[in-house]
């Protein structure tokens, strides 16, 4: 079982018989960790006019993981991400998408992420569950991550990265504003991927 993980509750054989023993450093990793956004990078990729592909990221966001080494189920994650933060290469664009258009920041200033559940995949592969939070809706979503490793910095800090990866529907969470091509088909994909690279710092 890794870091993230699920336990059989079925399994009605002694826990003895059936646990591994828990890897030395893979229980030190247990503690609360904070993400580092200077580190960190959440993006996402939308489809545009049909032919080629948008990518964004929002600059502004904080998050925190509690990594449980022997119980690895009951690790979780959290983030908090700023919509006026967004960046799309594109000054225009983003006032766009700040806009009653698409994520009407002013009303709705944040986007939310709480984990729910999670489970090894096996190797370093994992997948997490959990709750997303746009424009006041909250549904589930699913991520699917890659634990990248450990480490201590050249400041002391220790430090664990994941790579994730998640499509969407943007129009579950009311995300509808669109634009009929002449050519046929839209100005903007529903489909929505999101793309994650997190480093976090154990903390004290």
């Amino acid at each position: 079982m890794g870091i993230f993980g699920r336990k059989n509750d079925s399994d009605s054989t002694p826990a003895s018989a059936t646990s591994a023993p828990v890897v030395p450093d893979q229980a030190a990793l247990t503690g609360e960790y904070t993400i580092d956004p200077a580190h960190s990078t959440l993006g996402f990729v939308a489809r545009h006019a049909m032919v080629t592909n948008v990518k964004g990221k929002f600059l502004d966001f904080t998050g925190s993981l509690h990594l449980d080494g022997s119980d690895p189920s009951k690790s979780t994650a959290s983030l908090d991400i700023t919509m006026d933060s967004i960046d799309t290469g594109s000054a225009d664009r983003d006032g766009h998408l700040k806009s009653a258009d698409f994520f009407k920041t002013d009303e709705f200033p944040r986007m939310t992420f709480r984990s729910t559940a999670a489970e090894s995949l096996g190797g370093d592969d994992y997948r997490i569950t959990g709750d997303l939070e746009i424009l006041g809706t909250s549904r589930p979503i699913t991520i699917d991550l890659e634990f990248n490793g450990a480490a201590k910095d050249p400041f002391g800090n220790e430090r664990v990265g994941f790579e994730g990866k998640a499509e969407i529907l943007r129009s579950d969470w009311g995300l509808t504003w669109n634009a009929t091509l002449e050519t046929g088909g839209v100005l903007v994909s529903d489909k929505i991927k999101l793309n994650f690279d997190i480093s976090a710092i154990k903390n004290a």
